[in-house]
């Protein structure tokens, strides 16, 4: 495959990742393929016991995937016909990927010649060597070799919820009322455009 094919099959691949992960997840049930992935979903463990999650995309932060987490805890908790819950265990993953691409454009062919695509070369006299020869496609010594590098990172939030009736009770830091969380996170939740 020739240098330039290499390179717009990189842009094309790059242009392709990029546009699959255009927006955060939204607030929406658990989506594993598509445009958009993640999303919620929730395990019932016994009667009154459920494990729920929230995984976000790449471009969906933390705090955005915590958020979301305690909305539907809430959600669920009123959708099951209970008052209140308390979280029985709860954490926050990270994933964090580092990648490295090299510029598919710091290496160019210049031209067409007789044999093949030509490229610039120099001979220079450096001591205590002697004369050196340099090419784009062995190396570069006076420009540092191009690459773009990126760390990628997801977020996913899970807790157990035990789901109560009647009125919370005061002062447990772990005991949420499962509409009043609905009613001052609602301006805060985006949902996914229907189409």
């Amino acid at each position: 495959m020739s240098m330039k094919k290499a390179a717009i099959a990189a842009a094309l691949a790059l242009a392709a990742t990029l546009s699959a992960c255009a927006t955060p997840t939204p607030y929406q049930p658990k989506v594993t393929s598509g445009s958009v992935t993640g999303g919620f979903s929730e395990q019932k463990l016994e009667g009154d016991r459920y494990r729920v999650s929230f995984a976000g995309n790449s471009l969906t932060s933390r705090e955005t995937v915590e958020r979301y987490l305690l909305y539907r805890s809430a959600e669920l908790t009123v959708q099951q016909g209970y008052d209140w819950f308390e979280t029985a265990d709860h954490r926050t993953d990270r994933t964090a990927r580092t990648y490295v691409e090299p510029d598919p454009l710091s290496r160019p062919a210049f031209g067409w010649g007789p044999y093949g695509y030509w490229r610039p070369s120099w001979r220079y006299y450096g001591s205590p060597y002697g004369w050196r020869t340099w090419d784009p496609f062995w190396g570069d010594p006076f420009f540092a070799d191009r690459a773009q590098i990126r760390t990628v990172e997801k977020f996913e939030a899970g807790a157990e919820i035990v789901m109560h009736k009647g009125k919370k009770p005061e002062g447990d830091p772990r005991a949420y009322d499962a509409r009043e969380i609905m009613a001052n996170l609602a301006s805060t939740i985006v949902r996914p455009e229907v189409k």
